[in-house]
């Protein structure tokens, strides 16, 4: 299925509020302007500034250990 188009169009960055892109494999938002991916967990974004993984970290929706 994945996440629905017109949820992702209304979801903005928690901490900037800047727009978020769907990572290809479709586990994680990404805001560029924070360089943080946010996941997505069972289809539902983990909007929580605390949860945002920095993408040079970002490996998949498990969290790196």
């Amino acid at each position: 299925m994945g996440m629905d188009e017109k949820l992702l169009e209304l979801l903005a960055c928690p901490q900037c509020r800047g727009s978020l892109a769907l990572l290809p494999g479709k586990d994680g938002l990404l805001c560029a302007a924070c360089g943080v991916v946010y996941p997505v967990r069972e289809e539902i974004p983990v909007m929580l500034v605390e949860e945002a993984v920095p993408l040079d970290k970002w490996s998949g929706s498990k969290p790196a250990v």
